[in-house]
C-alpha cells in the first residue's frame, strides 16, 4: 500500500510506532532528557516503562516478532499512548488479526494475500436502486466500506459537483475530496473531510490491510496527494457507528446519521434532504448492511 506497508512487520507493530511518535514526554509527566531526540513522541523504553513490560518485549511488538500480547498488556498500551475508547478498540482488534496465519506470513515475506483476492463487485441488488429512484427528487447515493459510489438517483450524484464527470469507476469519496478541484469549494469544513476519510480507510486498513480496492485506492492517494500522504502516516482511525455529525457544504449545514455496527457495515445509503429555516440544513440518513 505504501513503502512502510511493503516492509517487515504487522500492522500492530506500525499502529504503535505511529502512536508512539504522537505522544510527547511532557504528556506523560516525563523529563524530555538531555539532548536532541532522533525521534519525535516517546522512546520505546519510555513507552515500555509506562506500560510496565520489558523493553525487548515492546520492540518485539514493534517488529512484528511477537504477536500474542495479554490483554492486559494491550490495555496497558493504550493507558500509556493515551488512546482513546475507539482507538483501544481499534489496538483490540488488530492483535487478533496479528495472530493470524495470513499476518504471519506477510510479516516474514511470503505472498501477498491480496494477489489472491478478487475486486469486489461494484453492482448492488436491484430492490437498492429501486429504493433511491423511490427518493427522488431528494438527492440520494449509496458508497461502498471503501468510499466507492456504486449507486445513485440524479440528485444524489449532482450533490457532489464535479463527480459526474468521472467514469462510474473513478467514482470514490476519498478520491473526490483529495484530488477534485470542487472538494475543496464544496467543503467548507474540508478538513474534518478528509481526516475522517483517511481515518475510516485506516480503520480499514488495520484489519483487512490486503483487501484489493483499499490497496489501490490508497496507493493512488500517496502518490496524487500529499495531503492525504500526511495523514496516513498519523494511524489515525474511526469506524461509521451510530450518531449524527455535522459538515459544511456551501450554504448547507449538513447532519450525517449514520446506522451500523464498528465491525461489519458494507454499503452505506445516504439521503440529502433541505428545509429552509434560519440557516439551510441538509440531514443525512443512512442505513447499513444490504
Amino acid at each position: 500500500m505504501d513503502r512502510e506497508q511493503h516492509s517487515s512487520g504487522t500492522e500492530l507493530g506500525r499502529y504503535l510506532r505511529a502512536r508512539r511518535a504522537q505522544v510527547t514526554p511532557e504528556q506523560v509527566g516525563l523529563p524530555p532528557g538531555a539532548g536532541a531526540r532522533r525521534t519525535p513522541g516517546l522512546r520505546r523504553e519510555e513507552l515500555a516503562t509506562l506500560a510496565g513490560i520489558s523493553i525487548d518485549y515492546f520492540t518485539r511488538l514493534e517488529r512484528g516478532k511477537e504477536t500474542h500480547p495479554s490483554p492486559s498488556v494491550v490495555d496497558s498500551l493504550a493507558r500509556a499512548l493515551r488512546l482513546e475508547e475507539e482507538e483501544h478498540d481499534h489496538l483490540r482488534s488488530l492483535v487478533t488479526h496479528a495472530a493470524l496465519p495470513h499476518s504471519r506470513l506477510r510479516s516474514s515475506g511470503g505472498t501477498p494475500i491480496a494477489a489472491e483476492r478478487p475486486t469486489p463487485s461494484r453492482s448492488v441488488r436491484p430492490g437498492v436502486k429501486i429504493m433511491l429512484e423511490a427518493m427522488r427528487p431528494l438527492p440520494a447515493h449509496v458508497v461502498s466500506g471503501t468510499g466507492d459510489v456504486l449507486a445513485w438517483n440524479p440528485g444524489g450524484l449532482r450533490l457532489l459537483a464535479g463527480m459526474e464527470d468521472w467514469p462510474a469507476r473513478q467514482r470514490n469519496i476519498a478520491r473526490y475530496v483529495f484530488l477534485h478541484p470542487a472538494a475543496r469549494d464544496l467543503f467548507d469544513d474540508w478538513g474534518n473531510q478528509v481526516r475522517g476519510c483517511v481515518a475510516r480507510l485506516r480503520a480499514l486498513a488495520g484489519t483487512d490491510p490486503d483487501a484489493p480496492d483499499l490497496t489501490r485506492l490508497a496507493g493512488e492517494l500517496l502518490l496524487k496527494s500529499p495531503e492525504f500522504a500526511r495523514l496516513w502516516e498519523r494511524y489515525d482511525v474511526t469506524v461509521e457507528v451510530e450518531g449524527t455529525t455535522a459538515r459544511v457544504c456551501g450554504r448547507f449545514i449538513t447532519d450525517a446519521t449514520v446506522y451500523g455496527t464498528r465491525a461489519n457495515w458494507r454499503l452505506q445509503m445516504t439521503m440529502d434532504y433541505a428545509r429552509e429555516g434560519d440557516t439551510w440544513s441538509v440531514v443525512r440518513s443512512a442505513a447499513t448492511t444490504w
